[in-house]
This record gives structure tokens, C-alpha cells and sequence, in this order.
């Protein structure tokens, strides 16, 4: 029950968490197949990202409107994360740095969004409980 006293909030802030942690591990990996680019057989690795979804305990996106973006996943829009790659090296490797890099550009982008976001909160539930400003 004192995930319920927290309600959405707590679930939001649990989600954040998480998902800046996702962020952490990621960029390890992608630093890691960044710094064996020239490793013959070297393959890419990348790291699943947590299932923060609609459900009991988490949080999802309403669809209100035919026009919006549907982000259930389902297939029939271009997924990047699971196309094919192409370009290996006669040594057998297989990272593509120019991909790599924009990787570790978003990934940076989207944990330092969460991190914004997380602080945010954490100054709302401040006020909220007549700690903050």
C-alpha cells in the first residue's frame, strides 16, 4: 500500500530511475563497441531496453486521436534498432561508428531528459510536502 500513497508520482519516479539506469548500461555498451571498432570479429552488442509499459504498475500513453503516433510497437513502421547491418570488415568485424555514434548521441540525449525530468519531480514532491522553496 505505500506505492499507493504515492500513486502515479511514485510510479513515475520509479519509471525515471530505471529507465536513467537503462541509460548508464547503455552507454557502457556502446563505449565498449565503440572502443573495439578495429577487433577482428567484433561483434556490436546493445542492451534491451526495460519494459516500461501500460499495465497495473506502469505507465503508458493514450491514444485520443486517429492521428496520433501509435506506440504499441507493432510492426509496420521502420524500427532502426532492428535493422539489418550490412557493413562488416574482412577481419569479421561488424561496428559501424558512424551508427555508433549517434547511438551514444541519443542515448546521452534521452538520460540526461529522464535526469531532467526525475529532478523535476523530486522538486514537486518537495513542495508538495512544504520542504521545498
Amino acid at each position: 500500500m505505500a506505492n499507493t500513497a504515492l500513486g502515479t508520482g511514485g510510479n513515475l519516479m520509479q519509471a525515471l530511475k530505471t529507465r536513467m539506469h537503462w541509460h548508464q548500461t547503455r552507454q557502457k555498451v556502446l563505449a565498449e563497441n565503440v572502443a573495439n571498432a578495429d577487433s577482428p570479429g567484433f561483434r556490436p552488442m546493445e542492451v534491451k531496453a526495460p519494459a516500461i509499459g501500460a499495465g497495473p504498475s506502469g505507465i503508458g500513453l493514450a491514444r485520443t486521436s486517429a492521428g496520433h503516433l501509435d506506440l504499441s510497437g507493432r510492426p509496420g513502421g521502420f524500427d532502426n534498432s532492428r535493422a539489418q547491418r550490412f557493413e562488416t570488415t574482412p577481419s569479421g568485424n561488424a561496428v559501424n561508428l558512424e551508427d555508433e555514434m549517434m547511438k551514444v548521441a541519443q542515448n546521452q540525449s534521452d538520460y540526461q531528459l529522464a535526469a531532467s525530468l526525475y529532478s523535476k519531480g523530486l522538486g514537486l514532491m518537495k513542495i508538495a510536502i512544504g520542504k521545498g522553496r
